[in-house]
């Protein structure tokens, strides 16, 4: 239960990130660091931010992003299966 809310959340900054810097970008403003957008996805928000990117169009040309963050993704359901077999 905890970690299902935690998820929630952690996906939902994650892609309000993205679509905080796209605006920011916008409006020629202080950005969000790259590190701490691909540090929500580590930190398992990397559906949200990938929701996030596709949504806002942003961060779509960069490959950082475009290959970093579906792999972030694989990874980490990779782990969630392997945690869930183990049960």
């Amino acid at each position: 239960m905890i970690l299902c809310l935690y998820l929630a959340l952690i996906n939902a900054a994650a892609f309000a990130l993205m679509l905080a810097d796209k605006h920011r970008a916008r409006k020629k403003k202080w950005r969000i660091p790259e590190s701490t957008l691909m540090a929500s996805a580590l930190l398992g928000g990397s559906l949200g931010a990938l929701a996030g990117m596709y949504t806002a169009r942003h961060k779509t040309r960069h490959p950082k992003f475009t290959i970093g963050i579906p792999l972030i993704l694989a990874l980490q359901l990779l782990a969630g299966i392997a945690c869930l077999s183990r049960i």
